[in-house]
């Protein structure tokens, strides 16, 4: 611009857009010159260190690299064919799972931390083994370390809410059936119980206890049956068709516990089964629109320990909470927690209940916005907005946003109402930091107290620490495997 114009500019009228700090604009706001603010956050929160650490993990040689193993990762997680391939007891198909060890939903944690959805969960999980016979019992085998507690994810496993998995409970098996090196691959997950009072909620009642007991006897032998019989389902298939269906795969299943209903129908009504018992099956499934949660949560994370590994990749591969904890991984990073405090969830409650009834975020489902869908594909599940709270145009700017921290879109999955765009896919440590920008999840709210279930649902967002900390820990691993001077 030449001096001329600069002094016809200032002579004319002006209107300011500003993004930045609040002082630099005000005296032309005294002057009453029109001001539209911009939001706007320097990178990183502004943090100088982080600021120089984005710049070396994008910039240069060395960013490079890492956009490299970013697509060789995402290319893995969507090449990933999730199948279930069977129903099987804990002891016998989970890996390292043994009699005196209970598995649970997020980081690692210890009895003392425990939040009460997880501690009423774990109280019934031995009395589901008849290793206590009162609930008082259980709480002081469990303060006494008679058994030992491991994430589920330490052992390929994801579980809803508190997560439980005791040995001799019935878990899916699932396996990728994609070509490669990856084929094989296992994850797993419980049965969903349903609504209400359930375990993976804090309760324990006898009914809690006799519908697990019916699930393992019942309900698991008749599932593994029919899979036997028909063979494998491709899960990304029918999530692909929920999706077009209204499903976002994380709070709404209807649509994928419909068409799973349809998969196994036919091979249940030809078991060599009494009617009545087979009639029972079909009605528990046909009741529990959330069925199929329990088969996308290892779907994820099947498709996201396909990408474990990659030594350069800053996609985040386990985002879960405990109730007390948020942790998350990266892909460079496999088994390494990145830990902070869980959050409150934003949202609606149930009639009689408010926010101080509720516990703080917990779960291991947070694995489906982790590989690219629930709350990511919010915009494909309208209805999911009148659960959560908020509005349908809230919902498509959700996934939007999303956009902009992910690696790519996942054409498999396409959002109907975003012109078959597939789901944003494969959070990115880098991409978060520097857009100041959080993953959005959506998820069931827990009653802080035992065995009360579930008192509303809503949205809520990992803490900043867990990034930070995965930033600085993906720098330093960066900076050893590709030194630059």
């Amino acid at each position: 611009m030449t001096t001329d114009q600069a002094h016809a500019l200032l002579r004319g009228p002006l209107d300011v857009v500003h993004a930045g700090i609040d002082e630099v604009i005000r005296g032309a706001e005294a002057a009453g010159v029109p001001v539209e603010r911009l939001e706007f956050a320097p990178p990183a929160g502004g943090e100088l260190d982080r600021i120089r650490m984005l710049r070396r993990l994008t910039g240069g040689a060395l960013g490079a690299a890492v956009d490299a193993a970013n697509a060789a990762a995402l290319e893995r997680l969507l090449a990933s064919r999730p199948h279930v391939v069977g129903v099987g007891l804990a002891r016998e198909v989970v890996p390292g799972m043994k009699d005196n060890l209970f598995l649970h939903a997020g980081p690692p944690i210890a009895w003392e931390r425990m939040s009460g959805p997880l501690r009423g969960a774990v109280v019934g999980g031995l009395l589901l083994e008849g290793l206590a016979g009162t609930p008082e019992q259980a709480e002081t085998l469990a303060a006494a370390g008679s058994v030992r507690f491991e994430p589920c994810h330490h052992h390929d496993a994801v579980g809803p809410m508190a997560g439980l998995i005791t040995p001799s409970m019935p878990v899916w098996i699932l396996e990728d059936r994609a070509d490669g090196p990856r084929r094989g691959n296992r994850t797993f997950c419980t049965l969903n119980e349903g609504l209400g009072k359930v375990l993976r909620y804090g309760a324990y009642a006898s009914e809690v206890l006799q519908r697990l007991r019916w699930m393992a006897a019942e309900l698991a032998p008749a599932l593994g049956e029919a899979l036997a019989a028909r063979g494998p389902i491709d899960l990304k298939l029918l999530m692909a068709q929920a999706l077009q269906m209204g499903d976002e795969g994380h709070n709404r299943n209807r649509a994928g516990t419909s068409l799973l209903f349809r998969q196994l129908a036919p091979a249940l009504a030809r078991l060599p089964r009494e009617r009545e018992s087979i009639a029972k099956v079909l009605s528990f499934i046909d009741s529990n629109d959330h069925f199929f949660l329990n088969l996308t949560m290892p779907m994820a994370k099947c498709m996201l320990r396909a990408a474990e590994g990659v030594a350069l990749s800053s996609m985040v591969t386990v985002m879960a909470r405990n109730g007390t904890d948020f942790g998350i991984q990266l892909a460079a990073l496999p088994g390494k927690w990145f830990v902070g405090p869980a959050e409150p969830v934003r949202g609606l409650y149930f009639p009689g209940f408010t926010e101080r009834d509720a516990n703080p975020d917990i779960g291991d489902s947070a694995i489906t916005e982790t590989a690219g869908f629930g709350g990511f594909a919010m915009s494909a599940a309208p209805a999911i907005v009148q659960f959560v709270g908020g509005s349908a145009d809230e919902a498509l700017a959700a996934t939007r946003r999303m956009r902009r921290i992910t690696l790519g879109p996942n054409p498999g999955w396409a959002i109907p109402a975003l012109d078959f765009a597939g789901t944003p896919t494969g959070i990115d440590v880098r991409r978060v930091e520097e857009l100041n920008l959080l993953p959005v999840i959506n998820t069931g709210i827990a009653h802080k107290d035992p065995g009360v279930g579930q008192v509303g649902a809503g949205l809520v967002s990992p803490p900043w620490s867990c990034f930070h900390q995965a930033l600085e820990a993906f720098h330093a691993h960066a900076r050893e495997r590709f030194p630059q001077p």
